[in-house]
């Protein structure tokens, strides 16, 4: 799952600016690489909250390092988990296990991860491949988390990819 790598997130101008996180797009882009190379499913969603953003305007494209293939899946979510009110869960029918990367980790991410936990799946994290407004925010997320659903694998992406 990579949620919302859009540039809305890298561009200094935005009020959706997370900051410089060229050595994170480095290794989400190797992760997808890895993931494709392994034939395995990827769905990609960008966020379009009420109208905020164009659906095709500058600020709602996916970053352009990171772009879909043709067997990617790539679906607009409305509000911050991406399975409300969209066809996530037609998309994972067949999955039991997710991988998760994407911006921002205290919103999306948590939502994601709390949605498909409940939803039963097994999940790993990629914790050095999602972003949030600071370290600060993005540990205690994971920290609190982990203390919660200890069932989840949080892991960095050397780890993951070796």
């Amino acid at each position: 799952m990579l949620i919302d790598f859009q540039t809305e997130r890298t561009n200094p101008e935005s009020e959706y600016y997370v900051g410089d996180i060229q050595e994170t797009l480095s290794k989400v882009k190797y992760l997808i690489e890895y993931c494709r190379a392994r034939n395995y499913k990827i769905i990609w969603t960008k966020h379009r909250e009420n109208d905020s953003i164009e659906e095709f305007g500058p600020e709602s494209q996916l970053i352009p390092e990171l772009q879909p293939d043709e067997n990617d899946t790539v679906m607009i979510k409305n509000k911050i988990s991406p399975f409300y009110n969209t066809s996530l869960d037609q998309e994972l029918d067949w999955i039991k296990h997710v991988i998760v990367c994407w911006i921002l980790t205290n919103l999306c991410v948590r939502s994601f991860i709390q949605d498909a936990y409940d939803r039963e799946f097994s999940i790993t994290v990629i914790k050095d491949c999602c972003v949030a407004h600071t370290p600060e925010i993005q540990e205690f997320t994971f920290f609190d988390l982990a203390q919660t659903r200890d069932e989840i694998d949080f892991t960095n992406f050397k780890e993951f990819t070796e």
